[in-house]
């Protein structure tokens, strides 16, 4: 997969507004043909110190009809998204334009070469954690990381208990608003174990839904309430980061840039 690292080291051949020299950045070029784009690789003489500088070689590295050029403008830092796409186009190469114009392109677009960081989140209410990284994500913010995310989000509505945690997932029997009366099946996490415990004592029985409680791949990022529990660690033998039940976006994005930071250097 080529996938340049950033948009500037791409140009346009479609016009010669400077006889046959390019950009001193560019390494490849975007060449229009009568069939239709074609892609170039290009070696620019490294003698040459202006602005616009002859081109020494050149190789065709996707024929014209093995090019696509996405009809839509998009986050170009969103680099996870522009390899799924690619690779959804059945072209070898996939030609993109940003929102400010920009252009990129992916060529034999390989989704797996890309890290995974997994993320644990629960619904209802809203998952938190999945949803702001998505969010993040798609306003280009993990862009320079060069990774994916793959989201497990438990549906609770699939649990068979009596009782939920919070009031907030729309359940009509919460531990935060209603009384138990002993032999109540909880879903809930430690912290309504204990809360449980200290109001009504040991007789119930417990359905974690604790998001931690449900890793099983890593590098692994999920949300716990417990404040304790936060940090990059190793839980139940697998790496990662957990966050809290709260955490603001750019907590999550630190979390999130660390995780990848100690990954890259294991490496």
């Amino acid at each position: 997969m080529i996938f340049p690292e950033q948009c500037k080291l791409v140009g346009s051949a479609s016009a010669h507004p400077c006889s046959d020299k390019v950009y001193f950045l560019s390494r490849y070029l975007v060449r229009e043909t009568g069939n239709g784009p074609e892609l170039l690789e290009v070696e620019l003489d490294p003698r040459e110190k202006g602005m616009m500088r002859t081109i020494l070689s050149s190789k065709v590295l996707a024929n014209a009809g093995e090019v696509f050029r996405f009809p839509e403008k998009v986050q170009i830092n969103d680099r996870a998204n522009l390899v799924r796409l690619a690779s959804e186009s059945d072209y070898r190469c996939t030609v993109f334009t940003g929102l400010d114009e920009h252009m990129t392109f992916v060529l034999d677009p390989d989704p797996a070469l890309l890290p995974a960081i997994h993320v644990y989140d629960v619904s209802p209410p809203r998952p938190s954690l999945s949803a702001c990284i998505r969010e993040l994500e798609s306003a280009g913010l993990f862009g320079e990381l060069n990774i994916r995310f793959i989201h497990h989000i438990r549906d609770i509505t699939k649990v068979k208990a009596d009782v939920f945690p919070c009031r907030a997932a729309g359940y009509d029997r919460t531990l935060d608003k209603d009384t138990m009366h002993g032999g109540e099946h909880v879903a809930g996490c430690l912290t309504g174990s204990q809360l449980y415990t200290e109001c009504y004592g040991k007789q119930f029985t417990l359905e974690n839904i604790c998001p931690l409680e449900s890793v099983t791949e890593e590098p692994f990022i999920a949300r716990c309430c417990r404040a304790e529990r936060e940090g990059i660690k190793t839980w139940n033998g697998k790496y990662g980061a957990v966050v809290h039940w709260g955490a603001s976006p750019s907590k999550i994005a630190s979390s999130v840039n660390e995780l990848a930071r100690i990954l890259k250097e294991k490496k």
